[in-house]
């Protein structure tokens, strides 16, 4: 059985999945890179672009976000032919100045802003409900023909002309009365946000969602028959109980942090390293830019027991298989581009790309494997919501001018929390810390008010000595004890 390992005790949400003891799947979620995923805002225009089809909005998270003609509401329920309609500039759909309620499809990244779309989406259980949405689709992972054609049928019948609606997989255990209820729930739901806009008179946030229960959630959904699940946070296993009634469920209370308890630190130190063993001496380089990332195939010590082009199949295989799992693992998204060894016949690129379709076919990310390139470079594009785990963790290091990277403040003061953590309820008055200026301030908060909550949960005072170091580190320089 499958465990998910979940710790969220301390500001730095995570968890794990673990398939017989390997790593399989890694979310880390640090308050600086909350994915805005989902959140829908009263926004304004502030610039339209004809040339490239797409507006400018305030959405007041201080980049503005972008938004494509064919996400406008204007646009999805303009009554012309769609020839007609795509010829149109997106100027005769919006202005500069319009008030928009838009939905957040893709997190900033890099210089861009985060990618709106005007058709927003509710979801619940088994349907996704979408005001303005037009359309009726049903999961392709449901399988039996009939039973999507019926809920096609169903929906049709059940929304209004602006209305759309999207059938989840989940849909083909429930009943035509559970789904209509959810739907109306929906549809309430919306009405109130309608409300929550019409008092508004600036760009705000209208819905927030949690994007760490949101993306637990999912995962235990993909998973759910097979997997034990072990949380450090009885509040949090209230949650999931409740919404998962069905679901093993234990609380760890052991003094270790959670994922050192499960030797899951070691793991994750691992997922942030550029070379990637492989059984048998060979390896992986990955290297991540912005636009795109790219994985190296190289034998290194291994050598076949046939011949040259047997060592090579079976190292690009045991690539092939690594590579899928690096990619779930590290969340890589966007162009991904794989340079396996040279390969001297179709056939053996044929067999390296169906053990990487099967290896990527449960990836709950939408990946397209686009085949072979004439130079031998296998691409793949995998859907990008939110950054990437090395994003999430770690900084440009100002040392060698962006061209490595170290763990972030951010890292390090999430990291001094947890071991902290450990010495709870124990014999300890007070620790005395030596760390950078960034580390403390991250730390302590604004006014202290990190470092005050941390010190009633822990029971001992905290006394940190500060330097200039040019890298983010700690360490606990002396633990006092009752006398």
């Amino acid at each position: 059985m499958k465990k998910l390992i979940i710790n969220s005790l301390t500001r730095e949400k995570r968890y794990a999945l673990l398939d017989e003891q390997k790593l399989e799947r890694l979310f880390v979620n640090q308050p600086k890179h909350v994915s805005l995923v989902g959140n829908i805002y009263y926004g304004v225009v502030t610039k339209v672009l004809p040339g490239m089809n797409a507006a400018f909005v305030e959405i007041g998270e201080g980049k503005n976000g972008f938004i494509h003609r064919d996400k406008l509401v204007s646009f999805v329920l303009a009554n012309v032919e769609k020839a007609v309609k795509d010829s149109r500039s997106i100027s005769s759909f919006v202005h500069q100045g319009e008030k928009l309620l838009v939905q957040v499809e893709k997190d900033a990244t890099g210089t861009k802003g985060p990618r709106l779309t005007g058709v927003i989406e509710l979801s619940g259980e088994h349907v996704i409900y979408m005001p303005k949405g037009r359309y009726v689709a049903v999961s392709k992972k449901i399988l039996q023909p009939e039973v999507r054609e019926k809920w096609r049928h169903y929906g049709y019948d059940m929304k209004s002309p602006e209305e759309g609606l999207l059938f989840r997989t989940s849909s083909d255990r429930a009943s035509e009365e559970e789904l209509y209820r959810e739907v109306e729930e929906l549809r309430a739901e919306y009405q109130h946000l309608e409300h929550q806009v019409s008092l508004l008179k600036k760009p705000a946030k209208v819905l927030e969602r949690d994007p760490f229960l949101t993306q637990l959630s999912e995962e235990i959904k993909a998973v759910h028959k097979q997997v034990e699940v072990i949380t450090d946070e009885r509040k949090l296993m209230e949650k999931l109980q409740h919404k998962f009634p069905e679901l093993p469920l234990r609380l760890y209370t052991g003094r270790e942090n959670i994922f050192s308890a499960y030797q899951l630190e070691g793991e994750i130190e691992k997922s942030l390293k550029r070379i990637v063993w492989l059984d048998k001496g060979a390896y992986l380089v990955i290297d991540e830019e912005e636009a795109l990332t790219v994985i190296d195939v190289n034998t290194g010590k291994f050598s076949g027991k046939q011949d040259l082009a047997d060592t090579v199949l079976k190292t690009n295989l045991l690539a092939a298989e690594e590579a899928a799992r690096q990619i779930r693992l590290r969340d890589l998204a966007g162009m991904i581009l794989i340079d396996f060894i040279d390969m001297k016949t179709e056939q053996e690129r044929m067999q390296i790309l169906k053990k990487m379709a099967a290896e990527l076919k449960s990836d709950p990310r939408r990946t397209n494997l686009l085949g072979f390139t004439e130079l031998g470079i296998l691409q793949i594009t995998r859907k990008k919501t939110k950054v990437s785990i090395s994003e999430s963790m770690l900084d440009r290091c100002p040392v060698c001018d962006g061209t490595g990277r170290i763990p972030s403040a951010e890292t390090i003061a999430f990291r001094l929390e947890r071991e902290l953590y450990e010495y709870r309820h124990g014999d300890v008055t007070e620790a005395v810390i030596e760390t950078t200026e960034e580390v403390v301030k991250v730390f302590c908060g604004e006014q202290n008010i990190h470092k005050k909550r941390l010190e009633e949960i822990l029971g001992f005072s905290l006394q940190f000595q500060s330097n200039n170091h040019v890298k983010p580190y700690y360490e606990i320089l002396q633990l006092r004890l009752n006398q």
